[in-house]
């Protein structure tokens, strides 16, 4: 049982309490990844992430509250004739809580029914806490892969400007989210997002030389800088938090302060008398660079206060799509249920169902 600020959150009987431990623990990835049109008798435990109260276009009120665990995020609806409407909307803030339900997914989203919440045991609360071992696994693997990189840029200034990044902000930037929701909307997602995309700007370089690597490596570390004081988790715990200044200016306002903020940090340096023959100049590459920044959601509509101006803002550009678009569809994939064989539901914000894959050749020899 919870106890929150509107007194005992979920009452009971003995026998659904004995009956709950028999019942399996899924992550919310695994959640998404095994519940369909048949009910899943599962428990999650997640944090709150937010809580609105809406209603329906009939004037029906219903919560909608998002929960969080290391694994990434869900929508849960819970209506007024709800047994449990009164102690969801007393939950307190960031509250960590053991839902277990019979769970469903279809193309709204995540339901449940029979929801009833726990509280976690302390054994369950340490578990949490230390997240998905194999996500973390993974993005330790990817923060190493970002280092190793940064490490091959040539151009001493924006070596030093990466590194300085790493070295000042490398905490937050490991717990912070690559978005809210639709791509590696996870704490840490933002390092698998930022490795993937580095690791594709590599091989890129390759096909079409004429590309500038450092400054594209560059880019690609900067380009969502501004998402460590949009989409950002405290220390403890998986509940995204909002900023003042998050809100208020959007992550490529400021990205583009915080490449400034570090960049006038090391031209100060002692290191920076040794830069001043270097070509192209300084202010030649820091304005490079903040402009893939500015860039690189390609579009005026999506946000970026400028269009793509250069090959780099171009690659840069497409490599984030890319990137952003193949995690919808792993994920699409792994969570969507099959209208017909080999034919997924839609999941928003993917333009159309989605089919199967094409598997690869097999030799049966």
């Amino acid at each position: 049982m919870i106890r929150g600020s509107g007194g005992i959150a979920c009452v009971t009987s003995h026998r659904r309490q004995r009956h709950s431990l028999r019942v399996s623990s899924l992550t919310i990835a695994a959640l998404k990844g095994q519940a369909g049109e048949i009910p899943l008798l599962a428990v999650v435990i997640a944090q709150l992430q937010s809580r609105a109260a809406k209603e329906t276009k009939t004037g029906k009120p219903y919560l909608e509250l998002s929960f969080a665990d290391s694994t990434g995020s869900f929508l849960l609806k819970i209506w007024s004739d709800s047994p449990v409407f009164a102690f969801a909307a007393d939950l307190p803030d960031a509250e960590i809580v053991r839902l277990e339900a019979k769970w469903l997914q279809n193309s709204y989203g995540i339901d449940a029914r029979e929801l009833a919440f726990h509280r976690p045991d302390d054994a369950a609360l340490e578990d949490f806490f230390a997240g998905d071992p194999l996500l973390k696994a993974r993005q330790e693997k990817d923060f190493a892969e970002i280092v190793r990189l940064v490490g091959t840029i040539g151009d001493p200034r924006l070596l030093a400007l990466c590194e300085r990044f790493l070295d000042q902000m490398g905490a937050r930037f490991r717990r912070t989210a690559a978005a809210r929701r639709n791509h590696h909307a996870r704490r840490g997602g933002l390092v698998e997002h930022v490795a993937s995309m580095m690791r594709s700007a590599d091989a890129l370089c390759v096909v079409y030389p004429d590309l500038n690597r450092d400054l594209l490596l560059t880019g690609v570390l900067f380009h969502d800088c501004g998402k460590l004081w949009e989409n950002s988790y405290a220390e403890h715990g998986f509940s995204q938090s909002s900023t003042f200044a998050g809100e208020m200016l959007g992550h490529i306002p400021l990205g583009i302060e915080c490449v400034n903020f570090h960049w006038r940090e090391i031209m100060d340096s002692e290191a920076a008398a040794a830069w001043a023959t270097l070509q192209p100049p300084a202010e030649t590459t820091r304005l490079h660079l903040l402009h893939l920044v500015g860039s690189h959601h390609g579009e005026f509509q999506f946000g970026s206060p400028v269009l793509p101006r250069t090959p780099e803002a171009f690659a840069l550009h497409h490599i984030d799509n890319l990137d952003a678009k193949l995690e919808m569809v792993r994920e699409a994939y792994a969570t969507a249920n099959q209208s017909s064989p080999g034919i997924y539901e839609r999941v928003f914000p993917l333009p159309a169902n989605l089919v199967a894959p094409l598997p690869l050749l097999t030799d049966p020899s």
